[in-house]
């Protein structure tokens, strides 16, 4: 009985929904990629990284690489020893890099537009079905239409973004 309270067609939405919500990285693990020391810099200098070291995790901006060192412009931290602003990472204490990388907006720009057209389906579909006056139903077509609009510009941010994660080699 409770299956019948959620038509089939929302159940399809929902679904199709979270499908674009979750996410990318969580489709398919991935093998780290490999480097040397010095090979790191062209690939890290500049983007958002998160650092996984023996005692937690260190998220922020990668400035640059050292000899010995990574600098990192922290913004979140779970390792002790490590906190925001400007930090100093050794190469010895380091045992992953995530490295977070947007390549362009055709992604945001796509999801917007699909959530501009599927907002104004949906959006038509349950104002033609609101008993109301003929501004609670315009209300309703707007409201329906934004929100999934924006829904649809973070599923396609989440499209955009590309995450790398690298293991330093010996």
């Amino acid at each position: 009985m409770i299956a019948n309270l959620m038509p089939t067609k929302w159940r399809a939405l929902s679904l199709f929904a979270a499908c674009l919500l979750a996410p990318a990285n969580t489709w398919g693990a991935e093998k780290p990629l490999e480097l040397k020391w010095g090979e790191l810099a062209a690939i890290v200098s500049g983007h958002m990284v998160e650092v996984t070291v023996n005692e937690g995790k260190v998220k922020g901006e990668a400035i640059a690489i050292r000899d010995d060192t990574l600098v990192v412009n922290v913004s979140k931290t779970s390792a002790p020893g490590y906190s925001k602003g400007s930090a100093v990472i050794p190469k010895n204490a380091i045992t992953l890099i995530k490295v977070q990388r947007e390549r362009s907006t055709w992604g945001r720009t796509l999801g917007t537009v699909v959530g501009v057209v599927a907002g104004l389906g949906v959006g038509g579909y349950t104002a033609a079905h609101v008993d109301s006056g003929g501004g609670g139903v315009v209300a309703v077509l707007v409201a329906v239409t934004s929100g999934i609009a924006v829904l649809g510009y973070y599923a396609g941010k989440q499209l955009d973004r590309r995450q790398t994660t690298i293991r330093i080699l010996p």
